[in-house]
């Protein structure tokens, strides 16, 4: 597909079919994800991807509040922001840096790079022709997943990509596309000064 394609035909999928993932796309669409930008190559990602039994148990907690046919997903990526690593990586000396002083991030790019790795799991599903929409999971989904999961302290999910092969062929109902217009491209780009 071309890549315009892909961007144009990107959108939040929130009922899926039955039909299986493919392993062949499944592993696809997570070695595109390790290809996203990471500030000083720290690469400070983690994926918990859930399936089957494991991804029952995950929907008896997680993202409750998210539409019931988004549930049906065959296949749950959890993109995990791991901020030690660029901590740690940016204390090297080929950094310049001695500590480990989170004072110097203004932004955290451990969340930003996760993110952008998470847009590329995005549009590899569209690639992969496949349908797929983007939550979030409440605190207590967080402690759960954690004790459930065995996810380390120091990874935060920033999230949850449920996918499979979309059974929708046109907006949800209850989508925000369908009751807020995209704003006007000069209203959000400013070239030179605001």
């Amino acid at each position: 597909m071309e890549f315009q394609d892909v961007v144009r035909r990107r959108r939040m999928v929130r009922e899926f079919t039955d039909e299986p993932v493919s392993e062949e796309s499944l592993q696809r669409i997570l070695r595109n994800a390790l290809r996203g930008p990471s500030a000083g190559f720290s690469q400070g990602q983690g994926f918990l991807v859930l399936q089957g039994d494991e991804l029952k148990r995950f929907w008896e907690y997680g993202a409750d509040w998210t539409y019931e046919t988004v549930k049906t997903a065959p296949v749950v990526i959890i993109p995990l922001s791991v901020k030690n690593v660029y901590l740690d990586r940016y204390a090297r000396e080929d950094k310049g840096w001695t500590d480990r002083d989170e004072a110097r991030w203004p932004v955290p790019f451990w969340d930003i790079d996760t993110g952008m790795a998470t847009l590329l799991i995005l549009q590899t599903v569209v690639d992969e022709g496949l349908g797929a929409v983007y939550t979030g999971i409440g605190p207590e989904g967080v402690a759960r997943l954690r004790a459930d999961f065995g996810v380390p302290e120091d990874h935060e999910p920033i999230g949850v990509v449920a996918l499979g092969h979309g059974a929708e062929t046109e907006a949800s109902p209850g989508s925000s596309v369908r009751k807020v217009a995209r704003r006007a491209f000069d209203d959000v780009v400013r070239f030179g000064h605001w």
